[in-house]
């Protein structure tokens, strides 16, 4: 049988416009795969010597069968979601039509910042050498993230400067859960590195050890879905901390997306500061409405994608936070809850379906407007 990644095409392939820019997609490595990456010593030290990353702290309807993954995304191997890049190949660029996916491998928070920083370099290695290396990336669909920890900024920028000539990787990943909040000069540095390099710096929800959750300012919440829903706190404090603190005062070229942590809050919160920047603006120390640092420097993906009833709400709000400006398309694969682009283009408002689901991952990413035809890709119409 002859694998997708040994198709090497004799003559020079057909381009075609990109259509599709996934902003979510999760590579797991296969069992034994990763551990060689990580630097000793807190690979003897830390990692060898503790379960880490072994459970799923969150639930799914089908959390029991699939481990909150889809279900047709186990490879036939029987490993994790997410660890055979020709089966998320097939399902994710052929079948469901995306052009280009950025990889967001997770990066658990550990106790010790200094083993979350060693876990970021085994992954970055293992990114490159099983995902973004020439046999599994032949159809160059694939674009990787440089993890850090950004609690740990000496080491961080260390890892941004290592990768940031990669061919392949797109941007930097960060969590938003470590304190202080990132208006704090500690962090100036992988600012500046990321606006050095024009490398966007993305944000994914994360649950790491205990001491890392974020922890509303009532305490930790006594469920899960009270607990899915402050990510969205999480991000809206790292906003306010981002803007009011002065950070793109300070790098005007920083450019910051979150994932997973929804949107449609982001509406009320910019008329919020705006409210009080009308009232207290000479006090702020900053020079724009905050509204407009979020229409400049801010994304944020589609995925989780909350709606009410009526649709014409959702039209209006995506109207009203000039949605065409600040999101970019995410499937969240291989996760239950995966949104295909073909449904959620049919949500959007037609005239901001093509930002949306491309034009903003392509500028954003820096990616080319043109992709090599790939034969069986089903294409998405707008």
């Amino acid at each position: 049988m002859t694998l997708a990644h040994e198709r090497v095409p004799e003559t020079t392939p057909e381009l075609v416009p990109l259509r599709v820019v996934d902003s979510d997609v999760h590579p797991v490595p296969r069992r034994g795969e990763l551990v060689q990456y990580i630097p000793e010593p807190l690979r003897s030290s830390y990692f060898l010597s503790h379960r880490v990353g072994d459970t799923i702290l969150y639930d799914a309807p089908d959390y029991a069968h699939s481990l909150a993954m889809r279900v047709d995304t186990f490879p036939a191997d029987g490993e994790f979601p997410g660890s055979d890049p020709e089966l998320a190949f097939r399902q994710l660029i052929l079948d469901a039509g995306s052009d280009i996916a950025i990889l967001e491998p997770t990066v658990k928070a550990a106790r010790l910042p200094e083993a979350t920083s060693a876990l970021a370099t085994g992954i970055n290695h293992w990114l490159a050498n099983h995902w973004l290396d020439p046999r599994n990336n032949w159809h160059q669909r694939w674009r990787g993230s440089i993890c850090v920890a950004i609690d740990d900024p000496v080491a961080a920028l260390r890892e941004i400067e290592f990768w940031a000539g990669h061919d392949y990787m797109a941007q930097i990943l960060i969590k938003a859960e470590p304190r202080p909040s990132w208006g704090d000069p500690k962090y100036d540095p992988i600012w500046a590195a990321a606006t050095k390099h024009d490398l966007v710096v993305s944000c994914h929800l994360s649950r790491g050890a205990f001491e890392t959750m974020p922890m509303p300012p009532v305490g930790f919440p006594s469920y899960n879905h009270d607990f899915m829903v402050t990510y969205s706190l999480l991000a809206a404090n790292q906003i306010m901390s981002l803007i009011f603190d002065g950070v793109f005062d300070r790098h005007p070229a920083l450019r910051i997306v979150f994932v997973e942590h929804a949107f449609t809050w982001i509406l009320p919160l910019m008329w919020r500061m705006d409210a009080i920047y009308a009232r207290r603006g000479s006090f702020t120390g900053i020079k724009r409405k905050p509204s407009d640092y979020v229409k400049e420097h801010i994304r944020f993906t589609t995925q989780p994608l909350d709606y009410p009833e009526d649709k014409t709400e959702l039209t209006r709000a995506f109207e009203w936070m000039e949605a065409d400006k600040i999101l970019l398309y995410s499937s969240d694969y291989p996760h239950w809850t995966f949104d295909d682009p073909r449904w959620l283009v049919k949500h959007l408002p037609p005239a901001a379906r093509e930002k949306v689901m491309c034009r903003n991952g392509i500028e954003t990413y820096h990616l080319p407007d043109m992709v090599p035809a790939l034969q069986g890709q089903r294409r998405v119409v707008f």
